[in-house]
């Protein structure tokens, strides 16, 4: 599998293969419910995700972001329809949620401090194993969207800078031929000029599998994300385009809790994806 790496985190992200399966999202999630303890966390959430480029989740503090990224891993137990590419996941455990093709890279990167960028990588190979389908680890993707890690193959994982552990993170993703990639709040807690470095690892790997984006960070999702979907209460507040959302004050500071009237220096951000329909009437709680 090749990719032509953009020149900035700005570039286009990579269009869908063909006509036909740029009608339907490759991830389609419907009334998803998660009670937890007896406490209801999410209350029906609806989300489609692009078969390219990056679609972002977005939400105030507490929506409900996290639960649902775990929700669709199978992580939390859960109600609803989960499809990826038309195949229901809704009752499949994790590790068969990961088989049909979908890499998480969760909110604390799930590093192992102590072993080496070649050794984390390697605890992610999953194809070729027992009859797996998948084929081997396709580690020319990886060292070819960021020949970093392969230039730090021997340093330990825990000296990496921030921008560098999520190179790491996201390239286990890569490794075993997925079709979605899930990126938990990959700028959390890092410095802006680590930020950056976070968004340029986002735009290459969305030039080789798509990304569902969960980011508080509007200006890292203006640049990168075509279409978003707004969580609120543990609701579906809003679907639609990301530049239309971001560009209306008003609805940016209701649904998100802060305005975003300017547009980010550095160059355009993509197009919506022609892969799923703009919904740009809010969902009401």
């Amino acid at each position: 599998m090749t990719s032509s790496l953009p020149s900035s985190p700005s570039s286009t992200p990579r269009a869908a293969a063909s006509t036909s399966s740029a009608l339907e999202p490759l991830l389609s999630v419907r009334d998803l419910r998660v009670v937890i303890d007896g406490l209801h966390i999410l209350h029906g959430v609806d989300l489609d995700v692009a078969p390219a480029g990056v679609t972002a989740l977005l939400g105030r503090n507490g929506a409900g972001k996290t639960t649902t990224v775990k929700a669709v891993m199978g992580l939390v137990p859960r109600t609803g329809s989960v499809r990826l590419a038309g195949a229901e996941l809704s009752s499949l455990p994790t590790h068969l949620v990961v088989r049909h093709g979908i890499g998480y890279a969760p909110e604390d990167r799930g590093i192992f401090a102590g072993l080496t960028v070649a050794e984390n990588l390697r605890l992610a190979e999953r194809g070729a194993r027992g009859g797996e389908e998948g084929g081997e680890p396709d580690y020319a993707l990886v060292h070819e969207l960021f020949p970093e890690l392969k230039q730090r193959a021997g340093q330990l994982a825990g000296t990496l800078s921030g921008g560098q552990q999520q190179m790491v993170a996201i390239g286990r993703t890569l490794l075993n031929r997925n079709r979605l990639i899930i990126a938990d709040e990959p700028t959390k807690g890092l410095a802006p000029k680590i930020v950056s470095e976070v968004a340029e690892v986002l735009a290459r790997a969305a030039e080789a599998v798509p990304v569902l984006l969960v980011e508080q960070n509007l200006a890292l999702v203006r640049r990168l994300a075509g279409t978003c979907a707004v969580l609120a209460d543990g609701r579906t507040a809003h679907r639609g385009d990301t530049a239309e959302l971001l560009a209306d004050e008003e609805a940016a500071r209701r649904l998100l809790g802060v305005g975003s009237r300017h547009p980010l220096a550095g160059g355009p951000r993509p197009a919506a994806s022609p892969a799923t329909p703009v919904v740009t009437t809010e969902v009401k709680p």
